[in-house]
């Protein structure tokens, strides 16, 4: 059996798995991507990047390769079909951005090539066992079987996580209540009520069929008469689950939803899907870890899932990276867990809350009024935004309470450009006005980038340090005193070697 050896082996080409690839491919890292699918889909489960992935993309170059694939944006979001506004939260994106998963796959599988990684489909994972030096993957290939010796390996094989499973990990939730089908449909012609134009998700969404047999909308997929199905059906069961959708059940849900008129001209790819919710009870274990949907499910409530996937990827990219390479501080691997975990449980509430059953009881509709006049109200509203796009994600970071520690870093026009170029490297990135701290920094500079500025527009501090997946570690509050200063010296020397690793050799970085 031909044995061959890597640094890390990811499974699966879905967004999360290319995402880590591209990460650790572009820190320097042996990568390679086992699918087993010989060909992709050209399915699209996902259809839409949250503005904080959209964030995130820029944060690495990538949204101007996705544009080619994009469909436009929607304004707002929405909250079981509530619109939520974007408005307000410091960015350039404050839209969805209308995108088929197969074209995000496209772009991260192209980057990933430029980086000198590929996908090596037909290649499935039979098995592995792990011990303290590594990990060992048997994998089948149409040339045979074949084995692969890896320092670690990542499942984001999807919700049926042939790693999870072998893993042998808890994945502890709650079982399908809610039974729904999601269709691909070409018309040749629609009812009078459905929306020609969409400001947001939401106006996609039906306002005639809740209480009449379930909920859903039509969601155009950039190409004419062609249209995502989304439909609710309480009155499915389980059993439904594993058969085929057929066109009388399609069409029986554009008129319960829109009324009559519809006339199909094909249905390109339809499933079923349920509100099951689970999540794992540990994203690590030893040398194996899960990200995506392999270690999390949930109804696709606002199309989080691909979102969630892909920022579990780029949470765990520089961390992994920085591990293989001997750079990595104590137990800054363990914090993908620590920080991950509950962001996805966050996300589990939320869908489950937006998968409340439609029905004409009487007490359901009074909630789900009630939900509705809450929302409008601004404070509520952007709560729930924040929420949902991801915009509100704040890790638990040492050092005194500052808005910006432990979030976000806002995409900023500084001097020399917008602050998502700085990260294009994939490195930390040190912005101060202060020269001190960029001095300080110095021994850090294989790993972090500093720039000093004459100001740090609208952050009210004086210096930022951001981790490479754009979250800030360590802020200097503007207008300090002296005393202050010593003391955000200590604190950056702190937060550098808690990120970052030990400082290199103060005579190598002259």
């Amino acid at each position: 059996m031909e044995t061959s050896k890597i640094d890390v082996v990811v499974v699966g080409s879905g967004p999360t798995g290319l995402m880590l690839a591209t990460e650790l491919a572009l820190a320097g890292v042996e990568v390679v991507v086992l699918e087993r699918l010989a060909e992709p889909s050209g399915q699209s489960k996902a259809l839409n990047l949250q503005p904080r992935t959209a964030e995130v993309f820029d944060l690495r170059g990538l949204m101007e390769p996705t544009r080619e694939y994009a469909h436009g944006t929607w304004g707002s979001g929405h909250f079981g079909g509530r619109p939520l506004s974007y408005e307000g939260w410091q960015t350039r994106h404050p839209y969805q951005v209308n995108i088929p998963q197969a074209g995000v796959e496209r772009v991260l599988e192209d980057r990933l090539a430029e980086l000198g990684a590929r996908v090596r489909r037909g290649h499935e994972l039979l098995d592995f066992t792990q011990n303290d030096a590594g990990v060992t993957a048997a994998v089948r290939t149409t040339a045979g079987e074949s084995r692969i010796e890896a320092r670690y390996l990542v499942g984001c094989d999807g919700g049926r996580s042939a790693v999870r499973k072998r893993l042998g990990v808890a994945f502890p939730g709650t079982d399908a209540s809610q039974f729904a089908f999601v269709a691909d449909v070409a018309f040749d012609a629609l009812p009078a009520a459905v929306p020609t134009r969409l400001r947001s998700v939401s106006d996609a969404i039906a306002k005639e069929g809740n209480g009449k047999g379930g909920a859903g909308g039509l969601i155009p997929l950039g190409e004419p008469g062609l249209f995502r199905l989304i439909f609710n059906d309480p009155r499915a069961g389980q059993r439904d689950q594993a058969e085929p959708v057929s066109t009388a059940e399609v069409a029986a849900a554009v008129e319960r939803l829109f009324g009559a008129g519809a006339v199909i001209a094909e249905i390109r790819w339809a499933s079923r899907f349920t509100n099951v919710t689970r999540q794992v009870e540990h994203y690590r274990v030893g040398r194996v870890l899960l990200a995506g949907d392999a270690a999390h499910v949930h109804f696709p409530a606002g199309g989080q899932g691909l979102n969630l996937g892909v920022q579990d990827a780029m949470n765990l990219g520089w961390k992994l990276a920085a591990e293989v390479q001997g750079r990595a501080p104590a137990g800054l691997l363990d914090t993908y867990h620590s920080e991950r975990h509950p962001v996805g449980a966050r996300v589990l509430h939320n869908t489950r809350a937006q998968s409340m059953p439609v029905d004409p009881a009487p007490e359901t509709v009074a909630m789900s009024q009630l939900i509705t006049e809450l929302a409008k109200l601004p404070e509520a509203n952007r709560h729930l935004a924040g929420m949902v796009s991801g915009f509100d994600i704040r890790y638990e970071v040492d050092g005194p309470d500052h808005p910006l520690l432990g979030g976000r870093l806002p995409d900023l026009e500084l001097p020399l450009g917008w602050a998502s170029d700085l990260f294009h490297p994939g490195r930390g990135v040190l912005l101060s006005t202060d020269p001190r701290y960029l001095e300080l920094a110095r021994p850090w500079s294989d790993r972090v980038d500093a720039t000093t500025l004459p100001e740090l527009p609208d952050l009210t501090a004086d210096a930022v340090l951001v981790r490479p997946d754009g979250y800030v570690c360590w802020v200097a509050p503007a207008d300090g005193s002296p005393s202050d200063t010593t003391d955000n010296t200590k604190r950056l020397d702190g937060a550098l070697r808690t990120w970052f690793g030990r400082p290199q050799d103060t005579a190598q970085v002259d």
